[in-house]
């Protein structure tokens, strides 16, 4: 399999120039909002794609185990930093179309502002499928193509791309919205059962921002995704979904597995983890598990 491009935010500065200083405090909430619509009340182990800096992690309280990936070392030790030594959490760098996990590992995932980096999403949700046990829950969020802004720039031909139209658009190097018809035929086409839709940060505009209260705009936002998130019209969109297959879920001393061949288990030995079958080498640095392959 050809691997599609990464994104790779690798020493960037994103967690504190985008979130910590964009005044992105409200979109932050409005997630959050959505989170606690969305997640299970039980406990077990969590993986969380695209987990940066750790910003939602402490929103998983219900679990005795998270497991985070990013392709980024330095967001991953942000998130160490932020979280850290507790014996909970697990660090992981790889890349989401190469899962480093056994089959049946996990009992939920989430994968929040990640889609929207991905080239060929089917592969990767393949992927994911494969490391969850039946049933479990998997939280997805995409930056949405069909909405209000959107719409009304395309009508006005501000735009030339069609928000109506269902092929994801590239609006910038790897960064893609995708229409929320599409999103659902790949979630069938890769075995998940949609259970629950929330559109997320209606109110994401720089003047209700600057004009309305955090407070407030919490309270609007709770009663808009209560009140219109069957219509999907807004700038994100989370789905709540269950996992269709036949892996059930694995023991406690099988977790990784290769990356390169496939081949598990995968001893978990640090600070060096060698495959038995391909002879790969995976170093365990800072905390953090490298399965990059490039």
């Amino acid at each position: 399999m050809k691997t599609p491009p990464v994104c790779n935010y690798e020493g960037s500065d994103y967690q504190e120039s985008f979130w910590e200083q964009g005044n992105r405090a409200y979109e932050d909430a409005a997630e959050e909002l959505a989170l606690k619509r969305l997640l299970p009340s039980g406990s077990g182990h969590l993986l969380e794609l695209g987990a940066g800096a750790g910003r939602n992690t402490h929103r998983y309280k219900g679990f005795d185990r998270i497991t985070l990936l990013d392709y980024s070392t330095t967001q991953l030790q942000r998130a160490i930093d932020r979280l850290g030594d507790d014996k909970k959490y697990r660090f992981v760098a790889a890349d989401v179309y190469h899962m480093p996990f056994a089959p049946g590992v996990f009992s939920a995932a989430t994968m929040i502002r990640t889609l929207h980096h991905l080239a060929d999403p089917v592969i990767a949700l393949e992927q994911i499928n494969t490391c969850l046990f039946n049933s479990a829950v998997f939280i997805l969020e995409f930056a949405n193509k069909r909405n209000i802004k959107s719409v009304f720039r395309y009508l006005f031909k501000k735009q030339d791309w069609n928000p109506f139209d269902r092929d994801q658009v590239e609006f910038v190097e790897l960064n893609f919205n995708f229409h929320p018809a599409r999103v659902k035929e790949m979630l069938k086409q890769t075995r998940f059962l949609i259970k629950k839709q929330v559109s997320v940060s209606y109110l994401r505009t720089g003047f209700l921002k600057k004009t309305l209260p955090l407070s407030v705009m919490r309270v609007l936002e709770k009663m808009l995704q209560f009140s219109f998130s069957w219509s999907a019209y807004s700038p994100s969109i989370f789905l709540g979904t269950l996992v269709k297959n036949e892996i059930e879920a694995q023991t406690d001393d099988i977790f990784f597995r290769c990356p390169a061949c496939g081949h598990f288990p995968l001893a978990d030995t640090p600070p060096l983890l060698k495959c038995d079958q391909c002879g790969r080498e995976y170093p365990v640095e800072n905390g953090i598990y490298d399965f990059r392959l490039d």
